[in-house]
């Protein structure tokens, strides 16, 4: 049930009408008790045969998380963490990664006995749960956070179940904390003017992203582009690999910002995912803004309890990179992803290692204050472009099936060549929409959200015919799938 459709926008209005009249008419325990089945019976509509694993997985960690609070020994502790772990990783690595490790021990085995690689269909997963990394994080983290002591465990195993399935996040993100959804299901549920409005203004953005901006550069110019990279000059590649980092973006940023939109509708708040990644002037500052959700995740649960920074240099780069590699491997089972994730943490590191020369051979720190407020605009252009190019150089990585095609697009750019009849007009503004709108002042951004919430119901409601007149003439045949949903 993709969010671009007319079938999920009939489910969310049949949903919006139901949860508020129960929330009014019938109480707020009627009213989680629906979200949950509807969350689950959107979930099933991706497939129903998995629909016992996010019930099972969040019922053990539910139950772990009490027993761990109740528990004062710390061996037993531990030990109940590191099944809660073992059982989350093991239910991601089997339906994710299975096929994947099939596929290599054959490929080793035919290296070493001169024998055809082949792995039989009766040892592969058919399809990995959709939403896998995602729901597997989230209640993760929850048991995790109680562990620490940093969350007490919740009382309510509805509200619980509701955290893992709620549907807005389910399938793609935005990874949610406990902390941050448990909270909002314990009070009465509300919607004010502002809210509606602000979630009606998410969607329609997200909706645009998505639809006008994301499937048309796809459809027009990334998909062929990668497919024949051979066919096309090195300027048309070039814009393809620009587009497919306009596309990624557009595509999972529209999607939050729907999930975002959809969740606020319903009275509750998620945290920002995105805030304009390819304006970063460097690696570090990129991986603050690009699905902070799971950067952040990242950083809490990986980065830092393998020792963060607190040890050597040399620790803190080995850190980085196993953060980064695994990261890269929790998008998918290739090592192209891997690859990806490498580039990343050498990114990190050669980024840390020279903030860190600077801040040594400049006198009373002012090398730590050495952000973009403290540069000439040239330099910190340059260091915006210098970023831009390098996260683009690894999104090829992260796009191709193989590397023998990256480095086929590669090559093709490195021809030089400039003839560009497969780049109208049209295609070039939209790729330049998509990317200079990171450069919009935030205020004009806020001040035209502001403008809506505050219109007239009638105004509102002409604006969001309008975009959705503009959505239809824009649309595919078929729904394009969001890209994440893959991960």
């Amino acid at each position: 049930m993709l969010f671009n459709t007319l079938r999920y926008a009939e489910f969310f209005a049949a949903v919006f009408v139901g949860s508020w009249a129960l929330a009014r008419f019938a109480g707020v325990r009627l009213r989680l008790v629906f979200l949950l089945l509807v969350s689950y019976g959107f979930y099933a509509a991706w497939d129903w045969r998995y629909l016992p694993l996010i019930f099972a997985s969040s019922t053990v960690d539910f139950l772990l998380a009490r027993a761990i609070a109740r528990e004062t020994r710390p061996r037993a502790r531990r030990a109940m963490l590191i099944a809660t772990v073992a059982l989350n990783l093991g239910f991601l690595g089997f339906f994710k990664y299975w096929n994947f490790a099939l596929e290599n021990a054959a490929a080793l085995r035919a290296l070493l006995t001169g024998e055809p690689a082949s792995v039989g269909h009766a040892f592969r997963v058919l399809l990995p749960p959709v939403g896998i990394s995602f729901f597997t994080f989230e209640s993760m983290s929850y048991v995790i956070d109680v562990y620490r002591g940093e969350l007490p465990p919740h009382k309510s195993y509805l509200r619980y179940l509701l955290f893992v399935a709620f549907f807005p996040h389910l399938v793609a993100g935005p990874i949610v904390r406990p902390r941050d959804l448990l909270p909002q299901f314990e009070r009465a549920p509300s919607l004010t003017r502002e809210q509606g409005g602000e979630g009606l203004f998410l969607v329609a953005i997200g909706l645009v992203k998505k639809v006008v901006l994301s499937d048309q550069l796809a459809l027009n110019l990334v998909d062929r582009v990668f497919e024949r990279p051979e066919n096309y000059s090195a300027l048309e590649v070039l814009a393809g690999v620009y587009g497919y980092a306009a596309q990624i973006y557009c595509d999972f940023s529209g999607y939050t910002d729907i999930a975002i939109g959809s969740a606020l509708l319903l009275g509750v708040r998620f945290p920002k995912n995105f805030d304009a990644p390819y304006k970063a002037h460097n690696l570090a500052d990129f991986w603050r803004r690009w699905h902070i959700s799971l950067s952040t995740w990242l950083r809490d649960y990986l980065y830092i309890p393998l020792g963060g920074n607190r040890g050597s240099e040399l620790a803190t780069y080995r850190n980085l990179m196993i953060t980064m590699l695994l990261g890269g491997l929790w998008h998918g089972a290739s090592w192209n992803f891997v690859f990806w994730g490498f580039l990343h943490g050498l990114g990190l590191a050669v980024t840390r290692a020279f903030q860190r020369a600077v801040k040594r051979r400049r006198p009373d720190g002012e090398g730590a204050r050495g952000g973009a407020a403290a540069r000439s605009f040239p330099i910190h252009a340059l260091c915006v472009l210098l970023t831009f190019h390098y996260v683009c150089f690894a999104w090829i990585f992260f796009r191709v099936p193989s590397f023998s095609q990256a480095v086929l697009i590669l090559r093709q750019i490195g021809t030089l060549t400039t003839f560009h009849p497969n780049l109208p007009p049209v295609l070039v503004a939209l790729l330049g929409v998509a990317l200079l709108s990171h450069y919009v002042p935030e205020r004009l951004y806020e001040r035209a959200r502001g403008a809506f919430i505050a219109a007239p119901a009638p105004l509102q409601g002409a604006l969001l015919f309008l975009v959705a007149v503009s959505l239809h003439e824009a649309a595919s045949a078929t729904a394009v799938p969001f890209v994440y949903f893959q991960f």
